[in-house]
């Protein structure tokens, strides 16, 4: 099965790149700006398009060179502090991305599956009495970024139901791992806390709220869920994928320390803290577990011990380089 996978040298795109060809019988193709496939591991098993999904022509034409029969939309803009930066942008990547590639599908009869890769952040403003976070849950989002996201997953419903698209719509909740960029909380832990070993930063850690409650799930077992949704995903449904579990943010960092020598203060830092902060978000991921028989496997301990040795090879590699 040929799948195109769209911002393919993101945190995510790698992964579930990795994941296809683990698995087998998957021809990948990864879609970028970059003119390079950035993981090593992936460069001599995918083909890369060099394309911007926000420029129609240009995402039209890798849809026409990749023919692909799945695929899986992760390419935007995916950092909410920066949607309130600018919100205009997030906007406009996160929704036309998603309308070049369902129009380009419509006009050239493209006949692919599209997996919608959107957020718990379309959710928003979560009430205790939503908790768990169903799919009937309303939609109340708190940021441009689930603004975003809310339309584009609106958008890929709409095309399903006037143009028959193969649209399968995946809302994940909070997903860490290795190779995750710095600006996320669990990498911006680990990475300060590699720098403090190495003796290139101050013993101090910078954070934000560390009363946050959310659900987290290892990048790995997520895209799984991404494959499966290819394949067995009801077309035109929503699907919620997470682990269940609340885990609060102060219990991250407390895993990371206790696997480090390193003994630092940690100091709260009002820049890192969100406008608006939802205290407490659980995921009720029951619809895709029926239909697909998605478990989260990788338990949290080990995905922190992962993240902070890849932040110690990074921050190794930047002082040998």
């Amino acid at each position: 099965m040929r799948a195109l996978i769209t911002g393919i040298n993101g945190f995510v795109g790698g992964h579930l790149a990795e994941r296809l060809l683990q698995e087998g019988g998957w021809d990948v193709w990864g879609m970028s700006r970059s003119p390079e496939l950035t993981l090593p591991s992936i460069q001599p098993h995918v083909r890369l398009i060099s394309a911007d999904v926000g420029n129609q022509p240009q995402a039209t034409n890798a849809l026409l060179e990749a023919q692909p029969q799945v695929i899986f939309h992760l390419a935007g803009q995916p950092f909410v502090p920066a949607s309130f930066r600018d919100p205009a942008a997030t906007l406009t990547t996160n929704t036309l991305g998603a309308l070049y590639i369902f129009l380009a599908l419509i006009e050239h009869r493209i006949a692919a599956r599209v997996v919608v890769i959107g957020t718990n952040e379309e959710y928003g403003q979560i009430r205790p009495e939503d908790l768990p976070v169903s799919e009937d849950t309303p939609l109340r989002p708190t940021s441009p970024y689930g603004v975003s996201k809310a339309a584009q997953s609106l958008l890929a419903l709409q095309y399903h139901l006037s143009h028959k698209l193969d649209v399968v719509r995946i809302r994940p909740f909070t997903h860490i791992g290795p190779r995750q960029n710095e600006r996320f909380v669990t990498a911006s832990f680990a990475r300060q806390i590699a720098l403090v070993e190495r003796g290139l930063q101050q013993p101090v850690l910078q954070v934000g709220n560390l009363g946050a409650q959310r659900d987290f799930t290892d990048v790995r077992d997520m895209v799984e869920a991404y494959r499966l949704a290819a394949l067995h995903g009801e077309p035109g449904a929503v699907y919620n994928v997470g682990s269940g579990r609340a885990v609060m943010v102060r219990e991250l960092l407390d895993g990371l320390l206790a696997a480090s020598k390193a003994k630092v203060e940690v100091r709260l830092n009002p820049e890192l803290m969100r406008p608006i902060d939802i205290p407490l978000v659980v995921c009720d991921a029951r619809r895709f577990q029926a239909r697909t028989g998605w478990q989260a496997h990788i338990p949290l301990e080990q995905t922190l011990r992962d993240i902070l040795d890849d932040w110690r090879q990074r921050v190794a590699s930047d002082v040998t380089s």
